[in-house]
C-alpha cells in the first residue's frame, strides 16, 4: 500500500548536530530564535566564501554534486566579464516523493538557508534573490523568513528577494526548468543545454544551488573550515541530510556525519536486518544488496565503491516480503508519467522502457529482456535534461541488482511475492496547472472486445505498443496532461470500442494557507545596512 511522506517526518541527529541546531527547542526556528542558536554572522568577501566553499569540500546536495566554490568563481567571472549583476537563486524545488530533507530545513530552519545565500549575494553584488519552493508549507515557510527579515520584491530596495512556487514534479527541480520557472515559463526543461553561470534568470549569471548548500555554506562561514573539518571523513567533511523511508518502521530525515556506516542510520529508521535490496540516491539512484549495505559508510566514495550513489540523500530499503521488480514497476511507472514530453528519449523512451519491464514481470521471457535493454541503453546520454539518464540508471540498476528474481520472472513467470507498495510515490489523481503534468487518468482495454487491430499503438506509442502476438500492451502509467488528446483520440478510433480512459483517484485537496506573520525587522549579519 503506498504512502506518501509528509511533508516534515520525524527528524533525527546522529552525533552533534549541525543544521538542525535548535530542533530539540522549537518546530520552526523564526529570526530571533534561530539567532539565539546560531549567533549573528559577517559578511565575507567573494574570494574568501569560494575558498572556504573549497576547504571543507562543498559541493550541490542535489544531486549533481557540483563543486560550490567552482560554481561561485564562474558566476563573478561571468559578472565582471559581462558588466551585469548576477542573480542568487535557492533551489528548494524537492519533487521526488522520497525526498523530504530540503522541505524539512526549509520548514524548520528557513534562516540558515538564507543566511548562505545572502552571504553569497554579499559576495557577488547580487541585487536578486528568489527561493523556489514546491509545497505549500515550504511556500509558507519562506515568505514568513523573508518577511522577518524585512526583504521583498518590491523596487527601491537594495536586495530585492522572492519565493517562487514549482509544481511537485521530477523535472521541476532540475536548474533549467527552475530558471525557467523563475523567468515566468513552464517549469520545464528548455531542450538546450545553456549554462546558469553565463545566462540565467532574466538573462543574467546566475548561482542557482540547492537549500541544503546554501544551510552547509553558512555553518561553515560561521565555524570556520577547520572547525567544520573536524565532523566527518577527512575526504568528505562534515555532515549530510538524508531521507529514509521505504521498508523501515519510521520514515524520518536524519542528519549524519559522513563517515557512519549505512547499516546504522538504517536500524535507527527501523529497516529490516537484511533488507534484499536500498535505493541509495533516490529514484535516480542505484540500488545496492545487503552485503554492500554493511560494507558502505555515508559518503559519494564509499556508496559509489558498491555500486551506490548519494545522490539526493534518498536512502530506501526493501524487505524479503516484496517483489524488488514490481516495486521497481511501480517507480518505472511513475518516471515514465513524469516526462517533459520534449525529447524522444523521455517522451517514448521512458514508457516504453516502463512497458517493457511490465513485459518482463509478467513472463515476457528473454525476448522481452532484451528488448527492454535495448531500450533503456537507447535512452542514456539523448535526452534534453537529466531525468532521461537518472531514469536509465535506475532502470539499469534494477536489471543488475536483482539477477535471481529477474530470472524467475522470465524464466519460471514469477518469483511468487506479492508488491506491497513500500516505495513512496504520490497520490494519484492530484491536479496541477502545467501543461505536461499527470492527468490522473490511465488508459485500460477490455479484452472480451479487443481484437487486435493495432491503431491505438500507431496514435499513442508513448503508452501503447503491440505485443508479439500483434495485441496491444498498456504502460500502467498516469497519462501526461500532454499526451491526453492523443489517447482520447486512440479511444475514439478505436474499431471495436475496447479502450477508454478513467480517473484512477479524486485529486487531492489543497490545505488552506494560514496567514504569513507580519514583520519589518532587517535582515541581520547580512552585510547590509
Amino acid at each position: 500500500m503506498n504512502t506518501p511522506l509528509p511533508d516534515v517526518p520525524e527528524v533525527r541527529v546522529v552525533g552533534l548536530p549541525q543544521l538542525t541546531q535548535g530542533f530539540d527547542l522549537v518546530e520552526r526556528l523564526d529570526l530571533q530564535m534561530h539567532l539565539k542558536v546560531h549567533g549573528p554572522l559577517e559578511p565575507v568577501s567573494g574570494e574568501r566564501l569560494a575558498q572556504l566553499a573549497e576547504e571543507i569540500s562543498l559541493t550541490g546536495r542535489g544531486g549533481a554534486g557540483f563543486p560550490f566554490g567552482k560554481k561561485l568563481r564562474a558566476v563573478a567571472k561571468s559578472a565582471i566579464r559581462r558588466g551585469v549583476r548576477p542573480v542568487v537563486v535557492v533551489n528548494g524545488s524537492e519533487g521526488e516523493p522520497a525526498c523530504r530533507k530540503d522541505t524539512v530545513l526549509l520548514n524548520r530552519a528557513p534562516h540558515l538557508i538564507l543566511d548562505g545565500a545572502l552571504l553569497a549575494a554579499e559576495a557577488l553584488g547580487a541585487r536578486t534573490l528568489v527561493v523556489a519552493v514546491t509545497r505549500n508549507s515550504t511556500e509558507i515557510s519562506m515568505r514568513a523568513a523573508l518577511a522577518e527579515r524585512g526583504l521583498s520584491d518590491r523596487r527601491g530596495q537594495q536586495l530585492r528577494a522572492r519565493v517562487v512556487r514549482t509544481p511537485e514534479r521530477m523535472v521541476s527541480g532540475e536548474a533549467s526548468s527552475v530558471i525557467r520557472a523563475v523567468n515566468g515559463g513552464p517549469a520545464l526543461p528548455p531542450g538546450r543545454r545553456v549554462r546558469a553561470a553565463d545566462s540565467g534568470v532574466g538573462g543574467a549569471p546566475t548561482l542557482l544551488s540547492n537549500a541544503e548548500t546554501f544551510a552547509q555554506l553558512a555553518v561553515a562561514a560561521r565555524i570556520g573550515s577547520r572547525r567544520y573539518s573536524h565532523t566527518g571523513l577527512d575526504s568528505e567533511p562534515g555532515t549530510v541530510m538524508l531521507t529514509i523511508s521505504g521498508a523501515v518502521a519510521r520514515p524520518m530525515v536524519v542528519e549524519v556525519p559522513t563517515g557512519v556506516p549505512l547499516r546504522y542510520v538504517l536500524q535507527m529508521a527501523g529497516a529490516p536486518p537484511l533488507p534484499q535490496g536500498v535505493l541509495t540516491g533516490g529514484y535516480h539512484g542505484n540500488w545496492i544488496d545487503s552485503v554492500a549495505v554493511h560494507e558502505a559508510v555515508v559518503s559519494k566514495a564509499s556508496l559509489a565503491s558498491v555500486g551506490g550513489a548519494l545522490g539526493a540523500g534518498a536512502i530506501l530499503p526493501i524487505g524479503p516480503e516484496t517483489c524488488p521488480l514490481g516495486e521497481s514497476l511501480r517507480v518505472a511507472n511513475w518516471l515514465a508519467a513524469e516526462t517533459a514530453g520534449q525529447c524522444g528519449p523521455c517522451k517514448l523512451g521512458l514508457p516504453a522502457a516502463a512497458g517493457g519491464l511490465a513485459d518482463v514481470i509478467n513472463g515476457g521471457g528473454p525476448a522481452a529482456l532484451e528488448a527492454l535493454r535495448e531500450v533503456t541503453g537507447a535512452v542514456k546520454g539523448r535526452g534534453a535534461c537529466k531525468h532521461p539518464d537518472g531514469s536509465a540508471r535506475f532502470f539499469a540498476s534494477t536489471l543488475s541488482a536483482f539477477t535471481d528474481d529477474l530470472a524467475a520472472h522470465v524464466l519460471d513467470g514469477g518469483c511468487g511475492r506479492p508488491t506491497t507498495g513500500v516505495l513512496p510515490l504520490p497520490l494519484p489523481g492530484y491536479e496541477e496547472a502545467e501543461e505536461s503534468i499527470p492527468s490522473g487518468e490511465k488508459v485500460f482495454i477490455d479484452w472480451t472486445l479487443c481484437q487486435g487491430h493495432g491503431l491505438c499503438a500507431d496514435i499513442i506509442p508513448e503508452l501503447i505498443r503491440l505485443n508479439p502476438d500483434g495485441y496491444p500492451s498498456v504502460a500502467d502509467a498516469v497519462v501526461p496532461m500532454h499526451m491526453r488528446g492523443r489517447a482520447q483520440r486512440a479511444v475514439r478510433r478505436c474499431p471495436a470500442l475496447a479502450m477508454r480512459i478513467e480517473q484512477v483517484a479524486a485529486p487531492a485537496q489543497e490545505p488552506s494557507r494560514p496567514a504569513l506573520p507580519s514583520s519589518n525587522r532587517k535582515a541581520l549579519g547580512s552585510g547590509r545596512s
